[in-house]
Parts: structure tokens; sequence; C-alpha cells
């Protein structure tokens, strides 16, 4: 009989798109990832990782749904019928495809369709990039789908600043906690937030859902949803008339004082109530607190930049700490972009220096309308989806859908498992997941450098990203050695290897079992306005943007409603199952999605808890099981994002309610919480 192999544990980090990038450690079983737990490396995720990873990587990994050989589309378009082909087969039928559309159109008719898949500096963005600029296809502006405008809010004050790290909150009296679910998307603040209510500390939770860690925090305040700036500016001069505002601090570090105060004193106290429905006590109990803080940190989710007026609600939540003088002290300002002190070198890792000047740059969101429109001077011909499954996250999905049905647009995909994406490619090639090869990790949302090693050999014949483009670069013969560099080679040229923190190491040396902290210029913890300056043209934190000013008509916050066309407003944060739309092909995302509901609500539509309910619009309609909960405001649904389509009768998600032509204040970016429905019974 034979001998059971030994389960060895070896180091990882977790790649996914999420704020702690924890370290990990995989146990292995053979070439088998069989546990995935948490690691010690990182002193900030400090052995602690999501229930997510552990239950579902193993099976990500192995199971069913893995790519692990070359695949061509022998069926209708979407059908899932694919027959196995070599890869020499597989990269022909891309060259041709692509060389297709670049002679009928112009190399502008490629379209590389990714987002934010792995996390890892290359195999996020390396050699794929150098492939694509130097064959001069469009450009797309990835940030409107999500991120770019709480990154653009944070650089119209901070520019490229880092701001305060997470682990800082151990010096703070008071943190507000504010459309940012923290234990699903943001779990290590967890563990500090309790630390600080142990100490004597006040936590603030700031939400339309009244989410877990409401549930443990000193204040909540249930705020209708997209109304954050009212709010905040609303704050602003309710301090000023308490005189509570910080003069020195002001005079030194703040600059466009006067046009934001004058547009703050124009959200009083009855305006507040009334839009954001809240009560007076709970506005000036708020205001209590701020004015007695010593170190107030304050910590923004990604839940607030998903409403039309969410970029001016950001940079209005962001001027509060500067108004009150909460910088310049460990403990005090702004959980963002800490990890921007870690020195990545992209555009040399990228390959910038290959873009062809005048090439058209394409907002995301608007693909699903640009793949369908034959106007265009240059169409989109010929397209390629990795790190990225478009059809389970952008908005208005039907829509995305009808574009990749066209029988004359040729569409290559990469990724990891069968997504319902890779459902409509003509040609798959099977991607390595990210235990299968090095890269190095710089996280958004805390301030460690880490590397990774392979744990196991490639599944199959699945092929890291940064291999699958090195073949395709030859196949269409880019034989600069810019295309041939190694994987260590691109780690030394994702990151600034002279910068101190690496003691001399290449970073493509750099150990394996730690994570290295990323400090101020001087070697300290990085404080905004003591050792870290506003990287902006003034050198101070601005509450003015001039940039925003010409390119929007507003260089402060305001609030610019979006007109409700139907009863209920639907919000989609965070799951506790996938990251995004990561795991959803797993069995625990199999069946109907939650709907959570308030009780006046479901008894208003004669709907009962646990009943399967429909959720339709103008745009299309998902079946989703009904929750009863106060939890939710009345007028107030919920759902979490990132479910695939076999999870509706109606082959939907909840992405299809969501309207793709409403945008965002700021940076044009998409509106995933304007989306107004109704909820009738399903139909049996």
């Amino acid at each position: 009989m034979n001998k059971p192999l030994d389960i060895r544990t070896v180091p990882s980090v977790c790649p996914l798109d999420c704020p702690d990038t924890c370290s990990l450690n995989v146990q292995v079983q053979g070439d088998t990832v069989v546990a995935v737990k948490g690691s010690t490396a990182n002193p900030y995720t400090a052995n602690v990782i999501c229930n997510k990873v552990a239950r579902y990587y193993p099976a990500f990994v192995h199971g069913t749904a893995r790519l692990t050989h070359p695949l061509k589309r022998v069926g209708p378009r979407g059908s899932s019928q694919f027959e196995r082909i070599s890869w020499d087969a597989a990269l022909d039928m891309v060259h041709a495809g692509f060389s297709k559309a670049i002679a009928d159109h112009g190399p502008e008719s490629v379209l590389p369709f990714n987002y934010a898949g792995p996390h890892g500096e290359l195999a996020g963005g390396s050699m794929d990039r150098r492939f694509f600029y130097h064959m001069g296809a469009s450009l797309i502006n990835r940030g409107p789908l999500c991120g770019g405008v709480r990154g653009g809010a944070y650089a119209s004050l901070f520019g490229a600043a880092p701001g305060m790290p997470p682990v800082q909150i151990e010096h703070s009296d008071l943190v507000l906690v504010w459309g940012n679910n923290v234990t699903v998307s943001n779990l290590h603040l967890a563990p500090l937030l309790k630390k600080l209510r142990a100490r004597g500390g006040t936590l603030v939770v700031i939400d339309p859902k009244r989410i877990k860690i409401a549930e443990q925090c000193d204040m909540f305040l249930q705020i209708k949803p997209g109304t954050d700036v009212v709010l905040a500016m609303g704050l602003a001069a309710e301090l000023e008339r308490r005189q509570a505002l910080d003069e020195a601090f002001i005079a030194e570090w703040v600059a466009g004082f006067d046009p934001y105060m004058t547009q703050a004193r124009q959200y009083g106290l009855a305006r507040v109530v009334e839009t954001c429905g809240i009560s007076a006590a709970e506005f000036h109990a708020l205001a209590d607190v701020m004015v007695a803080a010593k170190n107030m940190a304050c910590a923004f989710g990604n839940g607030i930049e998903r409403g039309r007026s969410g970029g001016s609600a950001l940079r209005a939540g962001m001027a509060l700490p500067a108004l009150l003088g909460h910088h310049g002290r460990l403990g005090a300002g702004v959980m963002a972009k800490s990890g921007g002190a870690t020195p990545k070198t992209q555009a040399r890792l990228h390959g910038d220096h290959l873009i062809k000047p005048g090439t058209r740059v394409l907002n995301i969101v608007d693909l699903a309308n640009i793949l369908q429109d034959d106007s265009l001077e240059v169409p989109i011909k010929a397209t390629m989806i990795y790190n990225h499954n478009p059809v389970a996250t952008h908005p208005d999905q039907s829509n995305l859908m009808r574009a990749l049905m066209r029988d004359d647009l040729f569409i290559a995909g990469c990724d990891v498992v069968m997504t319902d994406s890779m459902a409509y490619c003509d040609v798959i090639l099977p991607a390595a997941s990210h235990f299968e090869f090095d890269d190095i990790y710089g996280a958004y949302g805390q301030n460690y450098l880490q590397r990774a090693a392979p744990v196991i050999p490639c599944v199959g014949e699945s092929l890291p990203n940064t291999e699958i483009f090195r073949r395709l670069a030859a196949r269409f013969g880019y034989d600069d050695a810019l295309f041939q560099a190694s994987d260590s080679q691109l780690m030394d040229e994702a990151i600034d290897e002279t910068h101190p923190q690496l003691e001399g190491k290449r970073p493509s040396e750099i150990a394996l079992d730690r994570a290295i902290e990323m400090m101020a210029p001087d070697g300290e913890p990085l404080v905004m306005c003591k050792n870290v300056t506003p990287a902006t043209p003034s050198g101070k934190i601005e509450l003015f943007s001039q940039d925003y000013e010409t390119r929007y008509g507003f260089g402060v916050p305001r609030y610019d409603p979006v007109p409700q066309a139907l009863p209920l407003t639907l919000i989609t944060p965070s799951s506790a199952k996938r990251t995004n739309a990561t795991f959803g092909s797993d069995p625990a995302s199999a069946g109907p999605e939650m709907l959570e509901m308030h009780p006046k609500d479901a008894r208003k539509r004669g709907v009962q808890d646990g009943a399967l309910v429909s959720v339709w619009n103008a745009l299309g309609a998902v079946t989703l099981q009904l929750k009863v909960t106060e939890a939710t405001r009345p007028g107030v649904l919920y759902s979490p994002k990132g479910t695939w389509r076999g999870s509706s009768q109606t082959g939907f998600t909840v992405n299809t309610l969501i309207p793709a032509d409403i945008r965002t204040d700021i940076e044009d970016g998409a509106c995933y919480h304007e989306t107004f429905v109704e909820v009738k019974p399903a139909k049996a």
C-alpha cells in the first residue's frame, strides 16, 4: 500500500482585489493545495485570513471549473461548447483574430479587456501591457469601474502622498468607519477597532446598512444611500459654528479653505436631517465626539464612490481631519493609499514608453456600447478578456452580454476557471493561479511589500500571465528583449531596488517569509504633514481642486441627486462568500442570492421572509431569496455583488438592474448604487 504523501507548509500571499493583501501559509500535499491558512509574515494581517480564502481557494485551484488546457469554441457563442486544442493552435487563433482586425481597421480595433484580477505586480500588469502597447491597441481607463473615484478624490486633496497606515489606529481615540463593510472587505481593521474600544476609544459607523461592525460600535448613523456629502459638508459647517476648526493647522497646511467653507455653509442642520434621514440629535452627537477627539482617524470604503455624488462625498469626508487639525501625529488622519509608500516603478514594468502617441483611451464602463458601435472611426473587432469577469461585474449586464454575442467580434479569453465571460470566447487560454508562479505584491490598503514563489507546479497546461504574453509576443514577431524578460527581471523592474527599506536586496530576492514595512523617507512611520508632505501643486491639503473646477465645473464638493424612478434603492456591497466575482463558481454561491428588505417594505408588497422574489426595473429582472430584516432602511434593499448567472432563474444577476449611463460626479465612474427597482413575488 502506498504511503500518503507528507503535507508541507509553504509561504504565499493572497492576490485578490482586497486592501489587506494577507500573508498566507499554504498546506500542500504532492502537487495539490489542501488548505490555505494565515501567516504571521505580515504583522498587519497577523495570521488571520477571511473565510472565503480559507474555504474556497483549494477548490478554485483544483475543482471542476478549473481551466487546464487551451480550448476552442465549437458551438454557438455563449453556449459553453468547447473542445481541447494545443497551445500552438490556440496562439495561432489569437494571432489570426487580432491580425485580421488590424489588417481591416488598424491596431486600435484590438481591445485588451482587463481589470483587477490578481493584484500581483506581474500578473496584474506587466508583459501584457508591453504586448498591447507595442501593438498599438486601444487603451482603457479602468478606474471608473471601481476605485478610480475614490483614488481621484484622495489625490485631489493629498496628491500621490501615502495616507495613514491602518495599524496606527492604536494611537487613535476616535475612528469613523464610513461606507466600509469592515468584516467583509477590510477584515484586519476589525481587531484594531476592538482594541480601540477596549481602551476607551470611540467607534462611529456611518452606513446605509447596519453592517456587522455596527453591532460593536459606540454610534451608528444609518444615512440614506448617496447622501454622504451632505453629512460631511454639514459637519464642516457645524464644526466651524462651534469654533472647533484648527486655525493654525489650516493656515500652515490647508489650501482652498474659503471657497470650501462658502460651499459647506449651504448645508445647515435642517438640510442634513431631511436629506440624510438622520435625526438632529444623531448629527449633534457625532459633532460632539469629533470636537472632543484628540486623534481622529477615518476609514472610508469604496461604497461611497458608487453614487452620483460619490466623489464629492469622499472629498468632503476626507477634508474633515484637515479642518480639525487631525494630521501630523500618529493615529490622526485618513486611512487610504498607505500602499503608495511602496516604491513601485510601474511605468518601467508596463513599458509605458511603448504607448503610441495619440492612441485613444476608452472608459471601461462604456465598453458594452463601444463594442456594438459600428459608427466609430475605428470599431472594436477583436478583444481579449483576462484578469476580469465583466459579465459578473459590469453594470447593465444584459447590454454587455449582447455586445459579447456579436459574431463579427473575435474574443480571446484567459482565466483560471471557466467564468460567465469565458463562455463567450472563441478561444480560451488557461491561466495559472497565483499559487503556481512568482510575483511581488504591493498592497493598496496597507504599507507592506511581499514576495511569493510557486507552491505547486502549474495545473495541467495552464501558464502564468507573463509566459502567455511572452508566447503571444513571440507569435506576433515582437523580438525585443522587453518581451523576453524573465519573471525575476520583471520583479526587479516593478520595484525601485534603491529604496532604503529593501536594504540593498533586489526585489526578486526579498525573503518569502516576511513582509517589508514601507516607512517615511526619514525611516519613521508614515505621518501626513510631519514626514509625509501632500504631493499637490501647493504642497498643502487642497480643499479646492482647480483640476476638478476645470474638468467638471466645481472645485469643491456638492450634492447632485439622481431622480428616483422606482420606490426602492438597491445597493450591492461586497459578499462574505466572494471577493468581487472570484469564487462565484463555488457551490457556496449556487442558488439564489439573498435580498435584504425592511419589514415595512415587505408588508407593503405582500412578500414573506425566505420567499423567492423578482427584483425588476426597465433593464431586466433577477430572482433573489428574501430576508426580511431591520438591518436595512425602509426603501433600501441590499444584495451582495459578484454572483454568477446561474444563481438566478432569469439567467441574470443584480448587475442587469444597474444602469451604465448614470455616472459619478468626478472621474466618470460607474454608479452601482443609483439602482432603483421594484419587488414582487417570483413566479413558481
